[in-house]
């Protein structure tokens, strides 16, 4: 993977957000904040705009560890940055009176998974409520390896955005241009999670991989002339675990191709008169 000169990452991307608010003529950006690099990265480089930037905390029975990295670096902004507002919104109670209202099946894994996903999506709703109200848009903070690659994003929660400053960009080099920005160490180094599961469980648990592995396996892939097919002698060049990294990269991206493609629409113009 090819190094980047981060000072010009953050002036293409600074540049990139400016732009895209202009042409939607809007007052700036509205982005989740969670304790996470990339959200902390994301919100950054929006600070760097001069545009007005909403941090919005939104916990939902959020582990604490989260709540102070998120509340930390939001403090930073403000003192660094004029034009940043925090806002906290508080979805605990939400979430517990959604839950209340709809069928409950057993605690088996589609069930939390279920939960998580709305925690995700009701996250997605308050931003866009905030959005309307202060005339922004809703900033993205998927990264490359997420959004394009294993598809590791809930779909219409996360996934719901306006803008996506860093999705050109791997988790490794996030954390670099985090580094390069003065994000907290606690936030660059944390733990990667989505927040989404109270026994706080986090990505690469879920994924069964560490994003260093999904990178590997993203430039294996591009590189190889076949994509996806190998033939005997590739796998007799890698070990058993790039081979088990390899599968675990090629069924997540298989499985969440619908969450990486345009809506399928039926088309009917042949049958028009």
């Amino acid at each position: 993977m090819k190094k980047l000169n981060y000072s010009e990452v953050e002036k293409r991307i600074v540049s990139f957000l400016k732009e895209q608010a202009n042409k939607a003529n809007v007052e700036g950006y509205v982005v989740g904040i969670s304790g996470g690099v990339d959200s902390a990265v994301a919100s950054t480089l929006a600070a760097k705009t001069g545009l007005k930037v909403y941090l919005l905390q939104m916990p939902i029975k959020q582990k604490s560890a989260e709540v102070n990295r998120a509340t930390a670096h939001i403090y930073w902004l403000i003192e660094n940055f004029p034009n940043v507002f925090p806002i906290e919104c508080e979805l605990t109670s939400t979430f517990d009176s959604f839950l209340s209202g709809v069928e409950k099946h057993e605690l088996d894994e589609k069930q939390n998974m279920a939960e998580a996903n709305t925690r995700s999506r009701l996250r997605m709703v308050a931003l866009y409520y905030h959005a309307s109200i202060k005339k922004c848009l809703v900033l993205g903070t998927g990264n490359k390896v997420e959004d394009f690659g294993v598809g590791f994003f809930t779909k219409y929660g996360d996934g719901g955005v306006d803008v996506s400053p860093i999705g050109d960009l791997m988790k490794s080099e996030g954390r670099e241009l985090g580094k390069h920005m003065g994000v907290f160490s606690e936030i660059v180094n944390a733990k990667p999670t989505d927040g989404l599961w109270e026994d706080g469980r986090g990505d690469e648990d879920q994924i069964g991989a560490s994003y260093d592995e999904l990178e590997w396996a993203m430039e294996y892939i591009r590189n190889n002339p076949r994509g996806f097919a190998y033939t005997p002698d590739d796998f007799d060049k890698l070990t058993e675990r790039e081979r088990i990294v390899l599968i675990i990269y090629k069924q997540r991206h298989n499985a969440n191709m619908h969450k990486l493609t345009p809506i399928p629409v039926c088309n009917i113009e042949d049958l028009r008169l």
